[in-house]
């Protein structure tokens, strides 16, 4: 009985270190994401497109279709802030309406993106939902810094008032997913 009740810890032990990795495996998916050149050109398309001169803003709406280097987020209304004080800059865009972010065969979609060009930080908000092949991980709110490639997971995007001021997203207000067990 002893040896039985040793057993076990080790057993709980070593499942949740693979439950870990396979976690980690789903963060360096967001993180696969952040390792994209941040500093290439912006090219974009829309079914229309409006500057906005006097608000230093350009409203992209219909099929907006925006890429970054071998990065592509989708959308369907996407607002971008510049400035304009000697040559033009992308200061932040921010995408709503079914936002997918892809990269290669990773993804991550959610009901609002917000991409700070300045801190470097990509913010995805409401149903967010990280995918790797058949892994996944399902959220309130993704969080990914280009510059230290560190990704966060929150369960309720409450409290991210930088991307949208209600909270949306898994009413459990916890992080969950789906992970495919390799085979011996």
């Amino acid at each position: 009985m002893t040896k039985h009740i040793a057993t076990a810890p080790r057993w709980a032990l070593a499942g949740f270190v693979g439950t870990m990795a396979v976690f980690a495996g789903m963060q360096l998916n967001a993180q696969a994401i952040a390792g994209h050149n941040s500093n290439a050109p912006v090219n974009y398309a829309a079914d229309r497109i409006e500057l906005q001169d006097r608000q230093n803003r350009v409203v992209l709406s219909g099929n907006v279709d925006i890429t970054q280097a071998d990065l592509r987020v989708r959308a369907a209304r996407t607002l971008v802030n510049y400035s304009d004080a000697g040559s033009l800059s992308i200061q932040r865009i921010t995408a709503t309406g079914g936002v997918q972010v892809t990269r290669a065969n990773e993804s991550a979609t959610g009901d609002v993106a917000v991409y700070d060009f300045g801190r470097r930080v990509i913010t995805m908000a409401g149903n967010v939902r990280l995918r790797r092949g058949s892994d996944t991980l399902n959220g309130g709110r993704l969080v990914i810094d280009l510059r230290t490639g560190i990704s966060s997971v929150d369960g309720s995007a409450a409290g991210s008032s930088s991307v949208t001021g209600e909270t949306t997203g898994s009413s459990s207000g916890r992080v969950s997913g789906t992970f495919q067990v390799p085979e011996d």
